[in-house]
């Protein structure tokens, strides 16, 4: 059995690695967005994420982000442009390097909402109540325990606040093969739950009104597809 301290460590090495072999390729998980809004991105703002999950957060002017697992900052960047000047974003992430990058980045294009910092999804460097929505973006399934992460999301926001995630979700469990393969954990596919699995854990967090689309297409050698998860904090 790997241990959760050892799969953290691989993954940050992996993402850190391909980080590193990307350089500032601009093409490098960019199909997913609409192409007029990242040309306006910078060099080096690349995203290895399976969705775009600020296109389903109906993000309003003034909102406070929070993005887990933000990488290179894609998905921040988008979403400050939405909340605007009155609002504000936050990325958390457990690899340096992408921080690093991100708060590059965030220098190049002039941004004052955008606030970067290092931090493990399964305790959050915040307060309580602090932010109005949660996103991610191919993330949660790489945390070894995705309880503790839905606990820490619905613990920073604030009552009435959403969860908006893309994330791959898996048609049947992983076989121990599968889970002990460190190129399908950090390729996002293994270390991720079945559909209900998943859904169950969101709702036993405390959320409510918890929704999952997308589009499985299974086959033999395919048992995972991308989804889009919400949900909402209750007001009281």
């Amino acid at each position: 059995m790997i241990s959760p301290e050892s799969v953290k460590a691989q993954v940050s090495q992996a993402y850190a690695q391909k980080l590193q072999d990307q350089g500032s390729d601009r093409r490098e998980g960019r199909a997913l967005y609409p192409l007029a809004v990242v040309q306006k991105m910078p060099d080096g703002v690349v995203s290895f994420g399976c969705g775009n999950p600020v296109a389903l957060a109906s993000l309003r002017p003034g909102e406070t982000v929070l993005d887990l697992g933000s990488g290179a900052g894609l998905d921040c960047f988008l979403a400050a442009q939405r909340v605007g000047p009155k609002g504000s974003v936050i990325g958390i992430d457990f690899t340096q390097s992408m921080i690093d990058r991100a708060r590059d980045n965030a220098r190049k294009m002039r941004l004052t909402n955008v606030l970067f910092e290092i931090g493990d999804i399964e305790a959050l460097p915040l307060p309580d109540a602090s932010v109005n929505v949660v996103i991610s973006n191919c993330v949660i399934n790489l945390a070894p325990d995705k309880g503790a992460v839905f606990r820490e999301a619905f613990r920073v926001l604030r009552p009435g606040g959403r969860l908006m995630v893309s994330d791959i979700v898996l048609t049947r469990p992983a076989t121990e093969p599968e889970k002990k393969d460190m190129a399908l954990l950090t390729g996002c596919i293994s270390g991720s739950l079945p559909v209900e699995e998943y859904m169950a854990e969101v709702r036993a967090a405390g959320f409510q009104d918890v929704r999952m689309d997308g589009d499985p297409q299974v086959t033999d050698e395919r048992f995972w597809f991308s989804a889009a998860i919400s949900a909402i904090k209750p007001a009281r």
